[in-house]
């Protein structure tokens, strides 16, 4: 192996052994693998371009071509020209996953599920540092600098790992940085010549003294590499020390207590609202938890995970609140009197092990949580929260929870809640348009109590004020954000719980939003099922005696309460809605599908719809350019690449006009060339060839799937009966100029067949096999020709070798 070849190899491995300081913070480690296998290749063609040879800016660009090909190859095949190309459907994809990834890595705790998003940041950052590390050490033979790429993915790493990267990941980090200097050191040397060795070669005395006149003895380049690994590596381990540890999310700040003890301490919560609509947007419902529970009806049975009760006119948040250490038994919630029905519910959950979340998903209200863990209670929320990086990665915990059941009776006579609550609660900054509050007193017009004035608001928003349901809506922010979409009508569950608890406190009732996720549908084993669709915001309202009480404004979402429909004639609700049919009945037995519902519509446990896919919107890729010399040499890669997958269709156009043509001298040999060019034409569009029929059934089944026109099909028939006459009839008759019946057969067939069957047809023709076949045919005669040819061979020089020569005479 040259020296230049070593250095690739071990640059290669040095990046490898940095970004294996990444392993703490995603699941599972096959990312690694795959950003290995692209490095490798990567590598290869640096050292194929250094070979030619070409210039060290152009060796880059290559490599640079190479990289973004292997990605979209990877990461957008589906969008792809021809599956290998970027083109602005990739890039649009491309795009998207890049901001997938960015919110991904804000919204899981480490360590964090390796979700498309993830996966592509990761792997093109171990393929940037890589290509960085590769132009220093190997293009330029520069090892040292290319310590810095290497110490940044390292630090990364570190940083953002609990406790830091480890001992053990910073000594292969280490030794893959000294290998690099090491086999950088021996190439510059070995040019040089032999010169490793400990003393002075004593049998020739002028090579020591010629080393020593260029400006010390012969070791010191390795000492020098030494200490420069040294100096580098003794920053990678000062810096991580200095950056903070980063809980929570991978980019975003935990929850923390005060410490382990003690019942003090504050929580600053990442607003989870970042994660809510990607999760309902998956293409796969993945399952978050599962849980198996007394209650009898789970409609009600939200698994609720924080309270968002700030509200600044832009957005809705957590307060940043005191908590406390898990109590035995969880306070009395606040409000609830003894004259509210209810039922004690004892719930066991387990959550997945993708799932890493700070808060715990809990049954509202709670009332005992027996779970194992560093997790910290915030009493105003009634919330638990992970301290020091404690998460709800792979959990099994007991749940005692309240099933409050009021009447509407007892939430209408409900008294004005106490001032320091409603002062909190009802807080509304100036800078809300007042579209707002004009709006919500205008929907709840002649409601004469609080509660009224509530049902109002959620039937508006889910029943008959004009709204839809759609997640592709973008959450927005700003204070013009709620009236937007009271302008447009349309959005997903933020939307709804973010504008009904607006407008609640504009009309002076306490609110705020909750986010978690809908009771989740029945399994056949008893469970219940809580996949990522089932994610969910609900705005809840307090009303004293009760408590706060959860409403549902989102159509085709969760289940209406019971208590949302009045039962008293002094305070109807607006509208008529059938309960019945509106509420969610109790979830089903069969499993999850998308669990929301068409617009206007509302979901019941037993009838569950789907909501569309996103469309994606593509941009225009940019133009490169170079000098005229690797300008070519991209121009006859693209060629070839663009050259190599039109092949088929290429050799389909030559085979049909030769079949076509015909052979002018041999009338039977053209008949069944075009007979052979019908089935082939047939095949191109999926009808596949059946040799066991005769050529007039075989006419008739292509006749029957192609649903050919008259005209067509009377053509096909005209070529099986010329084929039929040429094999079966006593004095063969050919018929000339089956070359226009062919084509209008194929005409027929065109005009029938989808927009996509076309291109399939006409750019990758299911024909094009034949031309597999026959080149495996000259292989394998090939084959057989040399392994005949052999024996021969030796045959003839062993009767050579026997042959008396001139000079045995």
């Amino acid at each position: 192996m040259s020296g230049r070849a070593r250095l690739a190899l071990c640059a290669a491995v040095a990046t490898l052994c940095a970004a294996g300081a990444l392993l703490p913070l995603v699941e599972p480690i096959s990312w690694l693998m795959q950003a290995a296998v692209l490095l490798a290749l990567l590598t290869g063609v640096g050292a194929a371009a250094r070979r030619v040879p070409l210039a060290g800016p152009l060796v880059i660009g290559v490599q640079l071509l190479a990289g973004v090909l292997l990605m979209t190859l990877l990461f957008t095949p589906g969008e792809a020209i021809l599956g290998l190309l970027p083109g602005p459907d990739a890039l649009a994809e491309f795009g998207r996953l890049v901001q997938t990834g960015v919110r991904d890595v804000g919204r899981y705790a480490i360590p964090a599920p390796v979700t498309p998003g993830i996966r592509l940041l990761l792997i093109a950052g171990v393929l940037v540092i890589g290509l960085i590390v590769d132009a220093l050490a190997v293009t330029y033979r520069s090892a040292a600098p290319a310590g810095l790429p290497l110490l940044a993915l390292y630090s990364v790493a570190a940083g953002l790992s609990q406790g830091g990267a480890g001992w053990l990941r910073f000594l292969i980090a280490a030794a893959g940085y000294l290998l690099l200097l090491l086999a950088e050191g021996r190439d510059r040397l070995s040019q040089w010549g032999r010169v490793f060795g400990g003393g002075a070669d004593t049998s020739r005395p002028d090579r020591g003294q010629a080393f020593a006149a260029l400006g010390g003895p012969v070791l010191a380049p390795v000492r020098t590499g030494r200490r420069i690994g040294a100096l580098v590596l003794g920053i990678a381990l000062v810096v991580p020390a200095l950056l903070p540890s980063l809980g929570g999310g991978l980019f975003g700040t935990g929850g923390s207590g005060a410490g382990p003890g003690g019942g003090g301490g504050t929580i600053s919560a990442v607003n989870p609202l970042v994660s809510l609509q990607d999760s309902l947007n998956q293409p796969e419902d993945k399952e978050v938890l599962n849980y198996r529970t007394t209650a009898a009806d789970t409609r009600g049975l939200y698994l609720r995970i924080v309270a968002l009760d700030q509200f600044d006119g832009t957005t809705w948040k957590p307060s940043e609140r005191t908590v406390t250490d898990v109590p035995e038994q969880l306070p009395q919630p606040t409000g609830l009197n003894a004259a509210v029905d209810l039922d004690r519910v004892n719930t066991s959950i387990s959550t997945a092990e993708w799932y890493a979340q700070n808060w715990l998903p809990l049954p509202y209200p709670a009332t005992k949580v027996d779970i194992s863990g560093r997790w910290r209670f915030e009493p105003q929320g009634r919330t638990l929260v992970g301290d020091r990086g404690q998460n709800t990665h792979g959990l099994q915990y007991q749940v005692e929870s309240l099933q409050v059941r009021p009447t509407s009776r007892q939430l209408a006579a409900a008294p004005a809640p106490p001032a320091d609550l409603l002062r909190e609660y009802t807080k509304v900054p100036r800078s809300l348009p007042p579209v707002v509050g004009s709006t919500a007193r205008q929907v709840t017009r002649g409601a004469p109590t609080a509660y009224a004035r509530a049902v109002k608001l959620q039937d508006w928003f889910a029943l008959n004020g004009g709204f839809s349901y759609n997640t592709q809506v973008r959450a927005g922010s700003g204070s013009e954000a709620i009236a937007r979409f009271l302008r447009q009508k349309e959005g997903f569950c933020v939307h709804f719980s973010f504008s009904m608890a607006a407008m609640a406190r504009t009309l002076g009732i306490p609110a705020r939003v909750a986010v978690g996720f809908t009771p989740g549908t029945k399994q056949p084993d008893g469970t219940t099922s809580v996949g990522l669709k089932d994610a969910h915001a609900w705005p809840e309202l307090y009303f004293q005696g009760i408590g706060w009480t959860r409403f549902e404004p989102t159509p085709s979402r969760g289940s209406v309460p019971d208590y949302a429909y009045p039962d008293t004639p002094d305070t109807p609700a607006p509208g008529s809605p059938d309960p019945a049919p509106a509420r969610s009945a109790a979830p089903s037995a069969g499993p999850s599908a998308d669990p929301t519902c068409g617009p206007g519509e509302r979901r019941s446990g037993s009838g569950p719809a789907c909501v569309p896919l996103p469309a994606e919107a593509g941009t225009r890729p940019p133009d490169g350019g170079s000098s005229p010399w690797p300008a070519v040499a991209t121009a006859l890669a693209a060629l070839l690449a663009l050259l190599l997958p039109a092949g088929p269709m290429l050799w389909r156009l030559r085979i049909r006009s030769g079949r076509l043509a015909g052979p002018h001298d041999d009338p039977t040999a053209a008949t069944l060339a075009a007979w052979r060019e019908l089935l082939d034409t047939a095949w191109d569009f999926g009808i596949l060839p059946d040799e066991s029929l005769t050529p007039r059934k075989a006419a008739e089944r292509i006749i029957h799937i192609g649903d050919l026109p008259p005209e067509p099909a009377g053509a096909a028939r005209s070529v099986a009966a010329a084929v039929e006459q040429v094999l079966y009839a006593p004095h063969p008759q050919p018929v000339p100029g089956l070359a226009p019946d062919v084509q209008q057969v194929r005409a027929g067939l065109w005009t029938g067949a989808s927009r996509g069957l076309r291109l399939r047809a006409q750019l990758a023709p299911r024909s094009a096999v034949r031309l597999r076949w026959a080149w495996s045919a000259r292989w394998s005669a090939l084959l057989l020709r040399c392994r005949t040819s052999r024996p021969v061979a030796t045959a003839r020089r062993t009767l050579a070798a026997l042959r008396p020569g001139p000079w045995r005479a």
